[in-house]
């Protein structure tokens, strides 16, 4: 079998990884991102994809790192990605019988330094959400309610954009919200008394009228055409509710601030973390043991402020 140019090369597999893999679009988007970098380090050394060794890999990932390419250098857990796209393209290439071996197979990314979530105090949090339903209109009783939802459930802002109004149930006591994490994988979170109040102010007396600016969509989240807000909108939403909250620019609100400081909140709490694994849909409880360090290091904090022979 003939092997297919170079970019048919890229679209079969990218096909593959929508179609058999059921990768997300944002994945698919970054495979493709990472791999399109990959081909312009390969033709700007006149390299064809059965010719690539593995020392040219090797230092494919130096070049990354470095962006001696002229590309953006990338950080440690940037450049393992990367490294994992193209081990996997390689590898569907052996697969289709394009190519005889992997010459990214064995390849070790490189060392990443350990990095802590980063999440915000309770108080913090609090003048957070009444920052984010400041002001009249819509929009106001909107952002209270998405801020709401990401603290209550632990829900990253590109599920809670994706949510539809099916996937919302808000009855008192039982109120919970059906969530599609990475690969599609659902889960039901319950949703605390708080956020069911902001939403159900938001769909009762906002969401009527921002639907219809619209042609109609089951979005729960809208924006001012009444279109599915998107996931850039709701971060700048996070991001001016922090400004007008005047958190301290130390608390580097992103958008993954509320869902940190969920888990480690619950994990202060006194919460299992095998329960807080379920509740944040990570595959393995390992992910989720990063947050019991954050606690460790605040009781530890703690400790040293509070026991007189702690010093």
């Amino acid at each position: 079998m003939p092997a297919p140019t170079t970019a048919r090369a890229l679209q079969e597999y990218l096909d593959h990884l929508t179609i058999e893999r059921g990768r997300s679009a944002n994945t698919v988007a970054a495979y493709r991102r990472d791999l399109s970098r990959y081909i312009a380090y390969l033709d700007s050394l006149e390299l064809a994809l059965d010719a690539v060794t593995t020392q040219v890999v090797e230092d494919y990932v130096v070049v990354v790192r470095t962006g001696s390419d002229g590309g953006a250098p990338l950080a440690a857990g940037s450049a393992a990605r990367s490294l994992a796209a193209l081990r996997g393209w390689h590898g569907f290439l052996v697969d289709e019988g394009h190519a005889t071996h992997n010459p990214a197979h064995g390849i070790r990314p490189p060392a990443q330094g350990k990095r802590l979530p980063k999440a915000i105090s309770t108080h913090e949090v609090e003048r957070l959400l009444e920052a984010a339903g400041t002001g009249d209109g819509p929009g106001p009783l909107r952002d209270r309610a998405l801020l709401e939802l990401l603290y209550s459930t632990g829900a990253r802002i590109s599920e809670a954009v994706n949510l539809d109004v099916d996937d919302l149930d808000l009855t008192p006591g039982t109120a919970a919200v059906r969530l599609f994490g990475k690969g599609s994988k659902e889960r039901v979170v319950p949703v605390g008394s708080y956020a069911v109040v902001a939403l159900d102010a938001y769909m009762v007396r906002a969401r009527p009228e921002l639907a219809g600016a619209g042609r109609g969509t089951p979005a729960v989240f809208l924006n001012t055409r009444g279109a599915r807000l998107s996931r850039q909108s709701a971060w700048a939403i996070l991001r001016a509710s922090a400004e007008l909250a005047g958190l301290p620019e130390s608390a580097h609100v992103s958008p993954h601030t509320l869902r940190h400081s969920f888990a480690t909140h619950l994990l202060s709490g006194g919460a299992d973390v095998r329960v807080v694994q379920e509740l944040l849909g990570h595959a393995s409880v390992t992910t989720t043991q990063i947050y019991t360090m954050v606690t460790a290091d605040a009781m530890r904090e703690v400790y040293v402020q509070s026991h007189p022979r702690a010093l």
